[in-house]
């Protein structure tokens, strides 16, 4: 800096204005120049701290997306294995003539309404970035768009979840009355074991529900709202679910 001063009080001692002029110039245009390259380095830095934070994100995304998915698969597999157990006790209602033995309709009862249908995805990171405003930091719009649509989708399939848990209710209602037995599907699946439950002197049977109309309606109504969460909502889902999956894969960089 001394050595352009010096130069300065030179050209000026010499009178030397329109020299002076052009080398003030000179030095300006330097000062921006040297200006312009600092911001350009400063803006390069950001950018790649930027995309690095977004390929973080995009990676963690992946991870969740992906159990997700092997959640749902499952969750599908399940509500197919109960759907066709439902199916085969309506079989049994419409064929006299193939009635099963205590033991298989105890065991076609418990494999068929033990378990609930809940689809739990791994969200906790879309829901961080959502929450912190951090969603924004993702460049693609669309992606950011798809990310948002699924949270309100899954709403869609807990409202549709609740349906389905309350005809699951309505049949697991009717084994809590005087003339059925609970304890005898234990008993004839095992589970009475597992519990350490003490063995009953007397057997009831559950095989006259299998010419209850009611029993037959609580039937039906769970196989329609099984066929339709699946059809209409966890299918759907599992496409939604594919798509923003590939469309993270997409982004991301690998090293």
């Amino acid at each position: 800096m001394k050595f352009f001063r010096k130069i300065r009080l030179n050209l000026l001692a010499k009178q030397k204005f329109s020299k002076y002029l052009i080398y003030a110039l000179g030095e300006i245009i330097l000062v921006v120049i040297g200006i312009l390259i600092a911001l350009a380095i400063d803006n390069s830095n950001q950018n790649r701290i930027n995309n690095d934070n977004e390929n973080i994100y995009l990676l963690g995304l992946e991870q969740e997306f992906q159990a997700s998915k092997t959640k749902l698969t499952e969750l599908i597999a399940v509500n197919q294995t109960n759907y066709s157990g439902s199916k085969k006790i309506l079989n049994y209602m419409l064929n006299t003539q193939s009635a099963p033995t205590e033991g298989e309709f105890s065991r076609l009862l418990y494999n068929t309404f033990s378990k609930d249908i809940r689809f739990n995805p791994n969200n906790s990171l879309l829901q961080e970035m959502i929450n912190s405003g951090n969603l924004k930091n993702l460049s693609d719009p669309e992606l950011r768009k798809k990310l948002t649509n699924w949270i309100a989708t899954l709403e869609d399939i807990s409202r549709q979840e609740n349906d389905l848990s309350v005809q699951r209710e309505k049949v697991l209602d009717m084994f809590r009355t005087h003339d059925t037995s609970l304890r005898t599907i234990f008993e004839q699946t095992g589970v009475n074991d597992i519990l350490e439950l003490p063995k009953s002197a007397t057997s009831l049977s559950n095989l006259h529900l299998l010419e209850s109309t009611t029993f037959e309606n609580n039937i039906l109504m769970f196989m329609l709202t099984s066929y339709s969460t699946e059809q209409a909502h966890y299918l759907p889902l599992l496409d939604d679910l594919d798509t923003i999956l590939s469309t993270i894969q997409k982004q991301i960089r690998r090293s």
